[in-house]
């Protein structure tokens, strides 16, 4: 089912570039050269980049057209298309998909007046793309199942026998294999393979991430492996889905604090460079970083003058891994997860 889903999904993708081609090429006869647009190829979070897309076009008459997709699904469409991809900018939820385009070097590298607004925390040392929002990895738990004292201490604890059947996580999706790709950066081949084994004998398998929240809000398991912001939204919400739990975070360089950044980069394929560079600024300036704070996106603002949100816990008291987002590799990722039987 769920693969059946990642190709109804990806087709959905190639449908909607194949009618933004046809789209492109009637805009073409009938649009004046003084109405710019931008097509974003897009896996972040739909209403934030709507959000983003709409606020861009109010203060420089730019439009923007949003594709969107999976990180995979994202990043597959780019490497397939090449120099004939209709995308300009592509924003994707986590940095993997970033690193898999780097590498086939399909980014023009942005402006560093764009560049000056990101510390280099946030964005890789190649300069190729940045990061857009950052999100913390977190163990959600719930008190009722898992006291306090017998938390966790670290992100490689997890695949202990005592932790069997008492933990959830997506290991199918991108956030999960985010998490993976961090740990095999951090701590070699060898400890990401013990740790894959430890998780696929101890972790029952949710289908999102926000469904392990609600599961073990509802008590059926005892802790969540995943990026903390849905359960931040959820906290903001009139109406709370996810039942008693409360994040606990790996500190102190551990693994398990990753710290995921959400990447924006220009192709070197862009019709529209100097629009698309101009994007990727706005999203990384105070305008566009604001955006970052409340229900509907809850993620940590990666330009150094735009504070996160209240509700979340202050960065420098989770002391993040630094890990080079350019150094990720979700090829082998793959590989290390289909020989513990997790793919």
């Amino acid at each position: 089912m769920a693969a059946a889903q990642q190709h109804e999904r990806r087709w959905k993708l190639v449908l909607g570039v194949v009618a933004l081609a046809a789209s492109a090429m009637i805009t073409a006869c009938s649009a004046s050269s003084d109405e710019p647009e931008i097509v974003v190829y897009n896996s972040h979070d739909q209403r934030l980049t709507r959000q983003w897309a709409d606020a861009f076009t109010e203060q420089t008459g730019i439009r923007v057209t949003l594709r969107d997709g999976a990180d995979a699904e994202v990043a597959d469409q780019v490497l397939a298309e090449g120099d004939r991809s209709p995308a300009d900018v592509v924003l994707t939820e986590n940095s993997p998909a970033m690193a898999r385009m780097e590498r086939a070097g399909l980014f023009a590298g942005l402006d560093p007046a764009t560049l000056a607004q990101v510390p280099e925390q946030f964005r890789p040392t190649s300069g190729q793309w940045t990061g857009i929002a950052a999100r913390s990895t977190a163990f959600v738990f719930h008190p009722g199942k898992i006291p306090p004292a017998e938390l966790p201490a670290g992100l490689l604890d997890l695949q202990q026998p005592r932790w069997h059947g008492r933990w959830t996580a997506d290991s199918h999706g991108a956030d999960f294999q985010a998490v993976v790709a961090a740990l095999l950066a951090l701590d070699g081949e060898n400890a990401t393979r013990a740790w894959l084994h430890g998780v696929k004998d101890n972790a029952t398998v949710a289908p999102n991430g926000f469904a392990a929240l609600k599961a073990v809000g509802a008590g059926g398991v005892g802790g969540a492996l995943v990026f903390a912001t849905d359960w931040y939204r959820d906290q903001l919400a009139p109406e709370r889905i996810i039942g008693p739990s409360t994040p606990h975070y790996f500190r102190g360089g551990d693994p398990g604090g990753y710290l995921s950044l959400s990447g924006a980069g220009v192709l070197k394929s862009s019709r529209h460079a100097a629009e698309a560079q101009r994007f990727v600024r706005f999203v990384t300036a105070a305008a566009g970083q604001r955006l970052l704070s409340g229900g509907a996106a809850m993620e940590y603002p990666v330009a150094a003058d735009v504070p996160a949100d209240p509700a979340l816990p202050p960065l420098d008291s989770l002391d993040p891994p630094r890990v080079n987002p350019s150094e990720l590799d979700p090829e082998r990722v793959e590989a290390l997860m289909r020989e513990a039987g997790l793919l």
